[in-house]
């Protein structure tokens, strides 16, 4: 039966998560289907609207706020007409009070919209008007929160607002300054950068172009295509089902911008795959979690937290793309590594030949998805476009490819365009845009109570200490702070609360965002809360902590190349061509000796001392020689651990061979 509420993310990882709200009326649960459908329609054409430019071209006089307030009013109609009141449930009909809280903030989001050029210009006189807005729109903004991203990024919204009300009592140098509640309320609501500033600014123009680009992709078949061409490219090697799992997924969840969606999506094909090679469940959904969250750092799309990062730090986004490669290439080297010694030694073989389909083939089907990522980077690298319009027309590249050729014979209808569109407002887009409301209340907050500046000094005193205790708190407060959340979420919150400090300690500005990015994104795969391997666990039939605790072991490269990049900045090409080449291949060698430690395996399985002598080698290598003054000299301390470990295994499994004749 068709319900109103797709289910979340977290819902996902719930198999019991099956209780209903309400009774079912099926006339009425298709009019508010298409309700919500209309108004993810709306919500998807703001952004199509502001990267075509059209205003422009007419000459009509629209400040980008309003089309964010309009934005914000479509979010908040669509999350409680869907959303339910209760996590866990799947809701069957729209009680009374979730039409009024849609429509109030729907109208309210409009209003704001139609009023701004007055109250931006009058504010002084028309303080009380705001504040009035303020009041319906940030408490809806909370509880649209609490329905989609749960409790804990509500419990730190309500936080800061409370400390925006009640901070002036708070003794010591985190003391705030005392406002008004009406001035606060109407500052964060009609000032540019609160509510409406530059965090829903970027989700709605530049994020949301993304997403609608990965629904025509998923509408056009190309996430089959991709789990086809890598069967076909490497299932017949060892370990080949866990090595389609990370390109697939890994490159599909580049796109999709949230690491949960795409284990949802992806693992249905390729955990039961890994399954059916001889992997065990926890880590067969270890590496559909691990893949897809590593799509999140892949350049050159990162989730569109590449975008995002260039936006606030006002660099290129070239920079930005260019950075992110060796530590991408470091993450991805590990869980390949993993696969194929969990293959050696667990015997695994490779793909049965029967489900692998002939590459040539395979590659005629969908040779034609390859074109919207050339034009993705000739408009973003070339043509220098701004990264909506280059959204665009990847996006116009993939229905015309398409209508041209088409998947298996099947070309993408007109039907499939719209449900583009309106998928892209309702699954996802809204939860998205209400987020980068809450990030803009935050900043806001942070800006009208001192708390910002406050907490940079207090951070910065404890790193002036001692810089490992800073960054292992700014790890933890990340971790914390991503927990659950889409990419660019968990982007936008670390880099307005942890980033700051780092950056003021002296620590490279691109260096400390990549820093925080990553630990944001890790909290996917780390326990207590790393719902992406919840989710893959549901799929796979197990443990939801075993497969995290797995995960984290396929994963820890992005626990550790982070910390590497902020003691030298080599590994984000941020040096001398001489000096990121050497920290590169350096690293590689210590990622794979690193790896074979962690599994116990080599060319065979390792004892315990030779698993540390290889994790201690490998991580000594990791370490770039620029990082200290005697960083040269543990590098070189690995590389004779690394080799005696390495050549000592060697010569044992020669001489087990020669021994058995």
């Amino acid at each position: 039966m068709q319900v109103i509420h797709d289910m979340t993310d977290t819902e996902r990882a719930r198999p019991d998560a099956v209780h209903s709200e309400g009774d079912t009326d099926l006339e009425l649960v298709q009019f508010w289907a298409r309700v919500v459908a209309c108004l993810g329609g709306c919500l998807a054409l703001i952004p199509i609207f502001y990267a075509s430019q059209i205003h422009l071209e007419m000459g009509w006089q629209i400040f980008t706020e309003q089309g964010m307030a309009l934005a914000l009013g479509l979010a908040l109609g669509i999350i409680f007409i869907k959303s339910p009141f209760r996590p866990g449930v799947v809701k069957r009909t729209v009680p009374i009070w979730d039409i009024a809280l849609a429509a109030i903030g729907l109208g309210a989001g409009a209003y704001l919209a139609i009023r701004f050029p007055v109250l931006q210009d009058e504010l002084f006189e028309l303080r009380p008007e705001a504040a009035a807005i303020g009041f319906v729109l940030i408490p809806l903004t909370v509880e649209a929160i609490r329905r989609t991203a749960g409790w804990s990024l509500t419990a730190i919204m309500l936080v800061f607002i409370a400390y925006a009300i009640l901070g002036h009592h708070v003794p010591g140098m985190l003391q705030a300054s005392e406002n008004s509640l009406e001035y606060l309320t109407s500052s964060l609501t009609a000032d540019s950068v609160a509510i409406l500033g530059l965090p829903l600014t970027i989700v709605v123009i530049v994020v949301l172009p993304f997403v609608f680009f990965g629904q025509l992709l998923l509408k056009g078949g190309a996430s089959e295509w991709l789990t086809s061409i890598a069967t076909a490219l490497i299932g017949r090697q060892r370990g080949g089902s866990a090595k389609i799992a990370v390109i697939a997924s890994g490159m599909f969840g580049a796109i999709s911008g949230t690491a949960v969606s795409n284990v949802a999506s992806t693992g249905l094909i390729t955990i039961p795959l890994m399954k059916r090679g001889g992997y065990e469940p926890k880590v067969a959904g270890a590496f559909e979690a691990v893949a897809s969250t590593g799509g999140q750092i892949m350049p050159p799309i990162m989730g569109a937290a590449a975008f995002l990062m260039a936006e606030i730090l006002e660099i290129s986004y070239t920079e930005v793309v260019i950075a992110a490669i060796i530590p991408a290439l470091l993450y991805y080297v590990a869980v390949f590594i993993y696969a194929d010694l969990e293959a050696a030694k667990k015997n695994i073989l490779p793909v049965p030949s029967e489900l692998i389909p002939a590459i040539w083939s395979t590659f005629k089907e969908g040779w034609f998805f390859i074109l919207p990522f050339v034009v993705l980077v000739y408009a973003l690298f070339s043509l220098n476009r701004p990264p909506e319009t280059a959204a665009l027309w990847s996006g116009a590249t993939v229905v015309v490819m398409n209508w041209i050729f088409g998947h298996k014979g099947r070309r993408m209808r007109v039907f499939a365009i719209i449900s583009a569109v309106r998928d892209t407002g309702v699954r996802g887009g809204s939860e998205i845009v209400v987020i980068g409301a809450m990030a803009g209340v935050i900043i806001g907050i942070l800006g009208a109570t001192g708390l910002g500046e406050a907490l940079t000094q207090a951070l910065v005193r404890l790193g002036e200490g001692n810089l490992a205790v800073l960054l292992a708190l700014t790890a933890v407060i990340c971790i914390i702070l991503g927990m659950g959340m889409p990419t660019t979420a968990i982007y936008l919150l670390v880099s307005i609360i942890a980033a700051p400090p780092l950056i003021q300690l002296g620590i490279n500005p691109l260096a400390a965002h990549m820093y925080v990015f990553y630990f944001g994104i890790v909290s996917l795969i780390t326990p207590p809360v790393a719902i992406a391997a919840f989710v893959a666990a549901n799929l796979a039939g197990a443990g939801p902590m075993a497969t995290a605790v797995t995960a984290v072991r396929l994963g820890w490269t992005a626990l550790v190349v982070p910390v590497m990049f902020i003691m030298s900045p080599n590994l984000i090409m941020q040096g001398a061509p001489l000096d990121v080449a050497f920290a590169f291949v350096t690293a590689v060698a210590g990622v794979w000796v690193t790896t074979c430690g962690i599994q116990g395996y080599f060319r065979r399985p390792l004892s315990v001392v030779m698993r540390i002598a290889f994790m201690a080698g490998g991580l000594m290598l990791l370490i770039p020689a620029e990082a200290f003054a005697a960083a040269i000299y543990v590098e070189a301390a690995g590389f004779v651990i690394t080799v005696a470990a390495v050549g000592r295994e060697i010569l044992a499994v020669r001489r087990a061979a020669a021994a058995d004749g």
